[in-house]
């Protein structure tokens, strides 16, 4: 089984990301959500876990586009249509690890310790 990465490949956090785990010989599952969308069962599922406030991206280019009204977020459902809505909307990455963990971000010291490369036989 392989860790899942989301995000957007441009992204430069995604590309950090990336070249962290292709430098650490740790093969991956990558979901781009401006070609694929994100399913909202997922989004509500790591909001359970993670709280929507953790996934919602406040300091992006496409949150200061949003209309007041449409920052105004007050419950999951509301945070959930609209990071449905705007993909990039979600930090990035997203990580479910093997080990069931979600990781939000990149930070290589919460990657070493949630990440380790398959044992490989001989």
């Amino acid at each position: 089984m392989k860790p899942a990465i989301y995000g957007i490949k441009n992204c430069d956090t995604m590309k950090k990301a990336f070249a962290w785990l292709d430098e650490h010989g740790i093969a991956y599952d990558f979901h781009d959500y401006k070609k694929a969308g994100i399913a909202t069962a997922k989004l509500h599922a790591w909001c359970k876990v993670l709280g929507w406030r953790t996934l919602v991206n406040t300091r992006g280019t496409t949150w200061r586009k949003l209309t007041p009204e449409q920052q105004n977020i007050e419950t999951q459902s509301a945070a959930v249509q609209l990071m449905a809505e705007h993909p990039s909307l979600i930090r990035r990455p997203v990580v479910e690890t093997t080990t069931g963990h979600l990781l939000v971000g990149f930070d290589p010291n919460t990657f070493s310790s949630f990440i380790k490369p398959q044992d490989h036989a001989g």
